[in-house]
């Protein structure tokens, strides 16, 4: 591409002459001196910078550095040398895990992984948009902060203690303490037998993933609530005006106003909900699962925990290889789930 004069200097009409274009001078200048100012910006705010210590160590101590982990997915695994000399065997612990001996626990695990998130995104991301739809509608100050403390204090409460709770409500019979009673409420429904109600719904598999999606609602609704409610209070009070006139009722505010202005929000929220489609967090499950459920329950955390971990036939080829594939699914999800939101709605994380 060939340049001319005219592109860098400017014709004065008085003098006969050109001249160097004043906006080129200050971007000369801005480049030439682009390090000096970075580094200015940086003393100005050094507080701010500062503060971001720590997450950066955080994330070089607990996600970059275990990738270097990641090279046993393709090595035989040897419990006295070290990754690095450990002997290079190519595909062949993703191949015993897709098609071989570990095959049918494999493709179990990850069905039961994507079924439980599935489940969750289909019931459980709606519910904190409508509970800050509902705190939105609360007038008085006093009863709308009192109901969101109840909605958050599930949140801040360990998964020990939440599972705890759980399994008493649904635990099984015993000849001192009888049986959980969410157990007797439904066996009193006449919605199961008195043999489940007494055996325990978590010995249950076909009860599991309810309880798994009922107890992570419960947990975590009203926390998230916050982000969808800080977005819906943001919204131009004109807004509900405008439609009032129109003669908009508490419904139409709803729907004409409020979630078209948390749209963003959501599509957002959404994208990195599809993300975390295929991570589900090993220690409630493995709190709340036993043998009997592994047809519903068992997750490739847990299946990798279990690989990894199992005194005497460990395999962590094999467990890091599970999650190297759980992970690169999520990731190729999360690819996907931004290109369709960008075409769709020109909102997206990147």
């Amino acid at each position: 591409m060939s340049t001319k004069a005219a592109d860098f200097l400017i014709y004065d009409a008085e003098s006969g002459v050109y001249r160097e274009n004043p906006e080129q001078v200050v971007r000369d200048d801005v480049e030439k001196h682009y390090w000096k100012h970075v580094a200015l910006t940086v003393l100005k705010d050094w507080r701010l910078y500062l503060m971001l210590v720590p997450m950066l160590l955080v994330f070089l101590l607990w996600r970059y550095l275990p990738m270097y982990e990641l090279l046993g997915s393709f090595k035989k695994a040897d419990n006295v040398k070290p990754v690095a000399d450990q002997f290079f065997t190519g595909f062949s612990t993703f191949k015993e895990l897709m098609v071989g001996a570990q095959a049918s626990d494999f493709w179990r695990a990850l069905r039961n992984t994507f079924l439980l998130s599935f489940y969750g995104l289909c019931f459980g991301f709606p519910m904190p948009i409508l509970l800050a739809l509902f705190f939105n509608e609360v007038r008085n100050n006093l009863v709308r902060s009192t109901c969101q403390v109840l909605t958050y204090l599930p949140k801040f409460m360990s998964t020990v203690v939440m599972t705890s709770l759980v399994t008493m409500l649904v635990k099984q019979g015993a000849l001192t303490t009888g049986y959980g009673i969410l157990n007797q409420a439904l066996e009193g429904l006449g919605l199961i037998s008195h043999e489940v109600a007494k055996g325990g719904l978590l010995n249950r598999p076909e009860f599991f993933r309810a309880i798994y999606q009922i107890s992570g609602i419960w947990e975590g609704a009203g926390y998230d609530s916050i982000v969808y409610f800080a977005a819906i209070i943001a919204i131009s009070p004109t807004s509900y005006e405008a439609a009032q006139i129109d003669g908009a009722g508490k419904m139409s505010q709803m729907r004409y106003v409020v979630l078209p202005g948390i749209l963003s929000t959501v599509v957002i929220m959404l994208i990195t909900r599809i993300g975390s489609l295929l991570n589900i967090g090993y220690e409630k499950v493995l709190l709340l699962y036993n043998i009997n459920t592994y047809e519903t329950a068992d997750v490739v955390s847990t299946y990798a925990y279990r690989l990894g971990m199992d005194q005497g036939s460990s395999r962590p080829d094999l467990a890091s290889a599970a999650e190297m594939l759980n992970n690169v699914i999520s990731m190729l999800l999360v690819i996907s789930a931004n290109t369709i939101a960008r075409k769709a709605s020109d909102t997206s994380l990147y």
